[in-house]
């Protein structure tokens, strides 16, 4: 099966080619702010980003009517259950219209379902797990302030797919499994995975569980709003510290894990205060969903660029092990897990979901 995927940010098109869920080709095509600067709205950028996808599928030799099907990042739709989608016109309308707001991903579908008419009448478009999954349990969303409830935003594209990668390495499946599944990466997401469902996690967005490379995660509440009231800031200054600006950049300056590894491998004390510190909260997420879960936790999975270091990794384990067995996929992975979804999807073993 020949899988396109196709994944638009802010200011590239990233497209991979999968024979199955073997990648074969992937491009990263970068666009300027002169190439930007005359659209207004995302959507104004669909002939342009269309355009070069073609343009480049041509120059690497293949044609457009030998794909299979056609997979791309699913955008800012209304909350919706996880899993294979397949595009559809009230899809397309929800995107256009941008009511959950404006951003690239919600090219992904269009462009995808544009690519699948002109590749023939049997191939269809796809979206997988989307960023607006929102599966928690109505217990999980009291944050204690009724006007301020949870909410689900979390890294769920590669939370799922490491999660469905797993079951398939257990020859079971997902939906039979009770998951703890932590993304460590800019920003850290921790979901409590229960047959299938995502019933807890923190927004990783701005300002709730661990803290991580350039967000703060949680912080006490009441000094937070002593400092909004100060007098010193203005509210984007808040924000920034929030998402931007806070965890690992806040304290040592660089939001590049890779470099605080490499401080912390030179001897730098302070350093290692902080990234163990970062380590020790993301611990603390991991037992806490550990009694949302009951217990019953059939694995812990540590995924995302930052479970490439293998000395952070075992910080984690030395706190958690003995909740359950510890397992890395490292990366985040997002055109492999949009192409196992789009396979998976085609051949049966996961549901493909009508948008309604």
């Amino acid at each position: 099966m020949k899988i396109l995927a196709i994944n638009p940010g802010s200011t590239s098109t990233k497209i991979a080619i999968f024979e199955d869920t073997e990648e074969v080709l992937t491009k990263n095509l970068k666009h300027s702010v002169e190439d930007l600067k005359k659209y207004d709205l995302i959507f104004e950028q669909y002939d342009f980003r269309k355009k070069i996808i073609l343009e480049e599928i041509e120059k690497e030799g293949f044609d457009i009517t030998s794909f299979d099907a056609i997979v791309g990042r699913g955008g800012l739709l209304k909350p919706i259950q996880g899993g294979v989608y397949k595009v559809n016109q009230l899809m397309i309308d929800d995107l256009k219209a941008a009511k959950m707001g404006e951003h690239a991903s919600n090219l992904g579908a269009p462009i995808a379902l544009e690519l699948a008419k002109a590749a023939g009448d049997d191939v269809d478009a796809f979206i997988v797990d989307p960023v607006v999954v929102d599966e928690m349990e109505e217990l999980a969303r009291l944050s204690g302030v009724p006007e301020l409830p949870r909410m689900s935003i979390f890294h769920a594209l590669n939370q799922k797919a490491v999660g469905r990668r797993y079951a398939r390495s257990k020859d079971s499946k997902y939906e039979n499994l009770n998951l703890i599944i932590a993304h460590l990466g800019g920003g850290v997401s921790v979901g409590a995975h229960k047959a299938g469902q995502v019933i807890d996690v923190n927004n990783a967005l701005n300002g709730d569980g661990p803290f991580s490379p350039e967000r703060s995660g949680g912080v006490p509440a009441g000094q937070l709003v002593k400092m909004c009231f100060s007098g010193k800031y203005e509210m984007s200054d808040i924000m920034k510290k929030l998402k931007g600006n806070g965890g690992l950049v806040a304290y040592l300056g660089t939001n590049d894990a890779r470099e605080v590894e490499n401080r912390v491998s030179e001897g730098d004390k302070e350093a290692e205060k902080v990234y163990r510190a970062m380590a020790y909260q993301i611990s603390k997420e991991i037992g806490a969903l550990s009694a949302v879960l009951e217990g019953t936790v059939d694995a812990i999975i540590l995924t995302g660029g930052v479970a490439y270091d293998k000395t952070f990794v075992s910080w984690v384990k030395e706190r958690v092990s003995f909740i359950a067995e510890v397992v890395v996929y490292p990366g985040e992975g997002e055109m492999t897990a949009l192409a196992e979804g789009c396979f998976y999807g085609k051949t049966g073993e996961i549901e493909v979901r009508e948008y309604v």
